[in-house]
């Protein structure tokens, strides 16, 4: 691996229920990690000497008080380096390599094999922003200004649209139909934020043809 290890990253959204995720290290790095990945519903153990209370503590996490060993990142699907130890990074990039096991390392992207991008979570809505492991601090800024931009409100957004979609595949036989943009651009989104939840469904059944339009309109007024 080099300096340069992502020329073109391809965004991806992992789905960690069940898995074996391992991390190297048990300080306060560490711990985030942890937590993230005990959040998406991995199976964590932790190979570290000495491990911070959030640690050593969680009965959700399986330490290892010892020093990583060659190889065994080979056991698990995923692995998140979180030590101050160059040469720990560096072996456990090679072994991840070596059994195609994807590795993170904190801060060290030359031994990298995915990053972690800063995250802004609204109930089912993402929204992520990444320098390709070149400044963490603007992705941290980033995050902050969309924290502002998005309310918890917007993960009531995602709601409502799911279940339109739902709607509209069992009317069409696919979501892939016209309207979708339009509907988000007449003041859909606005309009749930403010609480007016029927009124915002009813403009967009109209706008993806499930109701007549002059239907909706007279219901909304």
């Amino acid at each position: 691996m080099s300096d340069a290890v992502f020329a073109v990253p391809y965004p991806v959204n992992l789905d960690l229920s069940g898995r074996r995720v391992l991390v190297v290290g048990g300080g306060a790095v560490a711990a985030r990690k942890v937590a993230g990945l005990l959040r998406a519903g991995a199976v964590v153990t932790v190979v570290a000497p000495d491990a911070v209370p959030e640690i050593a503590e969680d009965p959700d996490v399986r330490w290892h008080a010892r020093e990583y060993r060659r190889g065994e990142v080979a056991s698990y699907r995923l692995a998140v380096v979180a030590t101050d130890d160059p040469a720990v990074n560096a072996q456990v990039a090679r072994d991840g390599d070596a059994a195609n096991v994807f590795v993170n390392a904190a801060d060290d992207p030359a031994h990298c094999s995915f990053i972690l991008p800063a995250v802004v979570r609204r109930g089912d809505l993402m929204l992520t922003v990444s320098t390709n492991g070149r400044s963490p601090a603007f992705a941290r800024w980033s995050r902050r200004r969309l924290e502002s931009l998005f309310a918890p409100g917007h993960g009531d957004v995602v709601d409502v649209l799911s279940d339109i979609r739902d709607e509209v595949r069992a009317a069409h036989g696919t979501t892939q139909i016209d309207g979708w943009d339009e509907a988000l651009d007449d003041g859909v989104i606005d309009l749930i934020l403010a609480g007016e939840v029927d009124e915002a469904r009813h403009r967009l059944r109209a706008a993806l043809g499930l109701v007549p339009r002059s239907s909706a309109e007279e219901l909304c007024s």
